[in-house]
């Protein structure tokens, strides 16, 4: 194991790689095919799928930054095909909330120095960039990419296939297939390039941007505009995502600029 310390209790999966100088703790459990990297340190009651992928100085598992935290046991949980990069740090859920663990589900990407705090859900196929901070209890939908150096209040959402801007300040909910960005953090359009690059058709990236006219710019509250939403619109998958997180939203959704350009 090359001067790593590993539990003989702990789960280890086969072909797993391990370089030197690595923690791992008791109550852990690492699927096939990972690579754990150098000065990895990944602590009790972590469970990681198989194939992921993590760079040195990455800590995981540690316990939660909540002063409500009273040593109980929870968790990590950890999907397959995860990409863990330098100095990224994910901490354990609390039972305070209710939840007990933090969540990153499959095929997700994150960068150096990101923080994930206790109790929040990472879908699939999020990108979390460099120096992104998230507080406890965020949850971000799968397809996501939340740019560069952004910061995440407490509770907040964060929709499928939505897009931040790097430095965002995200204290409202970003509903689904947006592209946000701007001070204070605002919806700007729908975010039609990631949308095609996932095979979505003109036609389902047209009825995203129909609803969205009315959300934003039928001169209607929100509430008005989603009951107008529900009676006029035709049903699609896509309205009943963007409905339903509306309707699920506790801080409320994010507001509209007219502008594109980021100031």
């Amino acid at each position: 194991m090359n001067n790593s310390v590993v539990h003989p209790n702990a789960k280890i999966g086969k072909n797993v790689t391990i370089e030197p100088f690595c923690y791992i703790a008791e109550n852990v459990e690492i699927g096939d095919g990972c690579h754990i990297g150098p000065n990895v340190t990944i602590y009790d009651y972590v469970k990681i799928g198989k194939n992921c992928n993590i760079f040195p100085g990455a800590v995981i598992g540690a316990i939660p930054q909540d002063l409500k935290f009273q040593g109980e046991v929870t968790y990590v949980e950890i999907g397959d095909n995860v990409t863990i990069r330098e100095c990224a740090t994910i901490n354990r859920g609390t039972a305070a909330s209710g939840k007990y663990k933090t969540i990153i589900k499959n095929n997700v990407l994150v960068m150096s120095y990101v923080h994930v705090a206790h109790d929040c859900v990472i879908g699939n196929n999020v990108i979390l960039v460099s120096y992104v901070g998230l507080a406890g209890e965020t949850n971000v939908d799968d397809f996501a990419i939340i740019g560069g150096n952004s910061a995440a209040h407490q509770f907040t959402k964060i929709g499928c296939h939505a897009m931040l801007s790097g430095g965002s300040l995200i204290g409202k909910d970003v509903p689904p297939y947006a592209m946000a960005g701007k001070r204070p953090l605002s919806f700007f359009g729908i975010n039609i390039v990631g949308l095609r690059r996932r095979g979505f058709t003109s036609e389902q990236i047209e009825r995203i941007r129909d609803i969205y006219r009315v959300i934003y710019q039928s001169n209607l509250n929100v509430s008005d505009a989603c009951k107008k939403v529900e009676i006029e619109m035709p049903d699609s998958e896509e309205k009943r995502i963007i409905l339903d997180f509306i309707a699920e939203s506790k801080r409320g959704i994010i507001k509209y600029s007219p502008s594109s350009s980021e100031e």
